[in-house]
Formats: C-alpha cells, sequence, structure tokens
C-alpha cells in the first residue's frame, strides 16, 4: 500500500478557497454541553453527580460540515430542515457567525434535533438525543429547492445523519451528476444503494463494516472495496480509520495516509471536518490525492479538541504561512 509524503501539498490560497462554492445537504443538529465537576455519587442511584458550571452550543451534523467549510475561507450554502422552536432559532443564529448560507424549511410539526452532552474532566459522561423526522411535505419542498440551488454550486456534499433530511438523495445525486457536479456523500446506514452514482463517499470503518462484512487483511479488504465501488458506480471511497489515519480507494492502487494527530482527546466531529476539507479543498481545484492529504491533517487538529469543533485556514495552513 502506497502512502503519500506530506511535504507533497499544494499551497493552496485563501483566493482560490474564496472561489470554491459547496452546497451542503443533509441532518442539521444543535450541539450542547454541559461541563462540570464530579466529586460524588447520587445517593439515589449509583451515578455521578455532575456540578454543572458552564454551557456551551455549537453546530452539530451537516450545519458543522458547513462550519467547516467557512472556516477554511470557501463558500457554505446549508440546505437543512429546522423545527419552529428556540434551539432552531438558535442554530440559525450560529450558522450566521459562521458565515455559513442557510437555506431552511421550517417544520412546525417536528423539534429540531439536539445532541445533549454531559462532560466532566474531559470526559463525555453521557449524551441525550432529542429528534424527530421532518414531514413528506417540508422534505418534497427541500428537494424542489435543492433542484434549484445546485447548478450554482461547484460540489455537492451530502450529510447523512440518519434523521431524514436525505430521504431523496438518489434523486439529488442524480441530478448533480446529470449537471455535471461533483457528490460527495458522507454515509449512513447499511443501505448503500442510495448512494450510487457520488464520486466520493467517506464511511469510517464501522460504517464500511456494515456494508461489506469484516475484512481479514488489507487485501481482502481491496478487494471488497472495489467489488462495492464497482457494483454502486461509486469512484472513490476514503476510510477513515481513526488512529490509523486514512486510506483512498481508487482505480489505482489503495493511498493511505499515516493519522497527523498528535494526541486525541475527542472524535466527535471528525468525519465532518474530514469530508468538508476535502469539499472546499476539490471546489477549489486541488487534486484529489492532496486534498485527501490536507482533510487528514484538518481531522489531526480537530480530535485534539475537545467536543464538535470547527476547522479554520490557519490550523491547516499554518506551517505553509510560516515558511
Amino acid at each position: 500500500m502506497k502512502s503519500k509524503p506530506e511535504r507533497s501539498l499544494l499551497t493552496v490560497s485563501r483566493e482560490r478557497l474564496a472561489d470554491a462554492s459547496v452546497l451542503v445537504v443533509g441532518d442539521v443538529m444543535l450541539d450542547r454541553y454541559w461541563f462540570g465537576d464530579v466529586n460524588r455519587i447520587s445517593p439515589e442511584a449509583p451515578v455521578p453527580v455532575v456540578h454543572v458550571q458552564r454551557s456551551e452550543e455549537r453546530l452539530g451534523g451537516a450545519a458543522n460540515v458547513a462550519c467547516n467549510i467557512a472556516g477554511l475561507g470557501a463558500e457554505a450554502a446549508l440546505l437543512c430542515v429546522v423545527g419552529m422552536d428556540e434551539p432552531g432559532e438558535r442554530l440559525m443564529t450560529l450558522l450566521t457567525e459562521s458565515n455559513v448560507k442557510a437555506y431552511t424549511e421550517r417544520d412546525r410539526s417536528i423539534s429540531t434535533t439536539i445532541k445533549l452532552r454531559v462532560i466532566a474532566r474531559q470526559q463525555q459522561l453521557v449524551r441525550i438525543d432529542f429528534e424527530e423526522t421532518p414531514t413528506k411535505e417540508i422534505l418534497l419542498a427541500s428537494l424542489a429547492r435543492f433542484d434549484a440551488m445546485v447548478e450554482h454550486s461547484r460540489i455537492v456534499l451530502l450529510s447523512d445523519y440518519a434523521k431524514g433530511g436525505l430521504t431523496h438523495v438518489s434523486s439529488m445525486i442524480a441530478t448533480a451528476r446529470r449537471l455535471n457536479k461533483p457528490v460527495l456523500i458522507d454515509p449512513k446506514g447499511s443501505d448503500w444503494e442510495r448512494y450510487s452514482g457520488a464520486n466520493l463517499i467517506t464511511p469510517n470503518r464501522a460504517e464500511l463494516r456494515d456494508v461489506i462484512g469484516a475484512w481479514s487483511s488489507e487485501a481482502d479488504l481491496t478487494a471488497r472495496v472495489a467489488r462495492l465501488r464497482k457494483s454502486l458506480g461509486i469512484e472513490n471511497l476514503l476510510l477513515t480509520r481513526s488512529e490509523e489515519g486514512m486510506t483512498l480507494f481508487t482505480d489505482h492502487d489503495p493511498l493511505h495516509v499515516p493519522t497527523a494527530a498528535r494526541e486525541v482527546f475527542d472524535v466527535s466531529g471528525a468525519g465532518d471536518t474530514v469530508i468538508g476539507t476535502m469539499a472546499a479543498m476539490l471546489g477549489a481545484g486541488v487534486p484529489l490525492l492532496d486534498a485527501v492529504g490536507y482533510a487528514n491533517r484538518a481531522a489531526g487538529v480537530v480530535v485534539g479538541r475537545v467536543g464538535t469543533s470547527p476547522i479554520s485556514y490557519h490550523d491547516v495552513f499554518a506551517d505553509e504561512a510560516a515558511a
């Protein structure tokens, strides 16, 4: 398996990234964090008592993907569904503050998806999810808006969190490909037939294993991925492998890139950072192999932080700026 030395990466100017327009579609959520200390066990049940001292709110899901793209300096347009409630308003405010152009369909019948994490001493103790599936009418309205927006973007990125926002994903892929727009997908679940025709799909190890089964060796993995790509018409597959880095599967030999992380605190949102960086780089005209190198570098930065944390231009290009 070949590896790519990072020193061969291209320097990407802010001007090139500013010309990269990415349309992000998918499931959005509001990530809420409660930070505190644990000094005792509850007398009511054998669980820790958390004294909450501060809270934070961050963009999650496809909203975090778009935030990463905007943080790199590219143009991020986000098409999504949110509820008519306070979390939805807060999500909209955070998107505006992150320079993401939000195009939302508001569904009065659902609550905005929330992931609440309770953290003590940099360890996540529990996560509580609040979520509901959007109505068919809202999803059809979102599809119509997608059809009107897609031709104005260079890259289409579909971020699937299995919350219902990508019910019409196959139609979206077909429309984008008809207009010669590259389609990148962060998948969810074991039914990948609906992702057929994508240019790039970015599963983690567990997500890929659910589709192709457990592999016994790198050669076995390569063969299984090749069969999958051929059967679904997926051009490229980028497998994220946590502490092992990532591997790109194309029509050529697999390319493995070792992790750039120095220390891992939290992998939350790392997949969002990878696909967001890939979309921004490809939209800026960066070759695929170099885009993978930058995505790996970006992921190495965010896993060293607690919670979902968007990347910035300086995070990825600090070495080039200092050279």
